[in-house]
């Protein structure tokens, strides 16, 4: 591959393994929470977690923009303050990519723990367990297939995360272009031969990850 590929395939395997790392600590935060407590604005807030699953990618970045663009409402205050802005750099293309990921994680984990039988986390709780004891040696591994699916399935959506990251992180070469960019912009300018090998590339490990997620998927359901 070429120079520029090459930079692209290694920003697109950082920025997704940057978001999946932030995307497990939150969605499996949230689905715990989700799939434990009843609480006032409980499936609200799992909408809220889900709409960008089902959200046009663009629209969702054009959230992010208004949210952290360099007069956004969370945005300008970090301008003023720091004189930096996340617009246009590699961390928004890692933002991007953990918001349309965290759906997967938290609807397959939410479902993995749902599935892990009550009776067992009554009895941790009966033995004196706490509920913190209870959730990190009783519930979580014994949910951990659901989990490492959704990790798997967060993971290959990152990798391909493609119209929020160009809306929050642009097409910059040399600086935000990972390989879905990159792919955009090979079949922009005719370059068919660099944009089949990338697409034969993401062909591949997409289908590694669906099968890989799949084998534990199935065994929750």
């Amino acid at each position: 591959m070429e120079t520029g590929v090459w930079f692209s395939l290694k920003l697109s395997l950082q920025v997704a393994a940057v978001a999946t790392f932030f995307v497990i600590l939150a969605g499996t935060t949230i689905a715990y929470f989700l799939a434990m407590k009843k609480f006032r604005g409980r499936e609200l807030l799992d909408t809220f977690c889900t709409l960008p699953l089902v959200l046009p990618p663009t629209v969702t970045g054009y959230y992010l923009v208004v949210l952290l663009g360099r007069n956004g409402w969370i945005g300008k205050w970090i301008y003023q303050w720091t004189g930096w802005s996340v617009m246009f750099t590699w961390q928004a293309a890692v933002i991007a990519s953990f918001v349309v990921a965290l759906p997967l994680m938290v609807k397959t984990t939410r479902a993995a723990i749902e599935s892990v039988d009550k009776k067992l986390v009554q009895a941790a709780y009966t033995l004196g367990r706490t509920e913190r004891e209870t959730a990190f040696f009783i519930t979580l591994p014994l949910a951990k297939k659901g989990i490492i699916a959704g990790m798997v399935l967060s993971f290959a959506r990152a990798l391909g995360e493609f119209g929020a990251t160009l809306m929050l992180a642009g097409n910059i070469p040399g600086r935000t272009d990972t390989m879905p960019l990159a792919i955009y912009t090979a079949v922009g300018s005719g370059d068919w031969s660099k944009a089949h090998a990338m697409v034969i590339f993401f062909t591949v490990i997409s289908g590694f990850f669906l099968y890989i997620a799949g084998k534990y998927t199935k065994r929750i359901i």
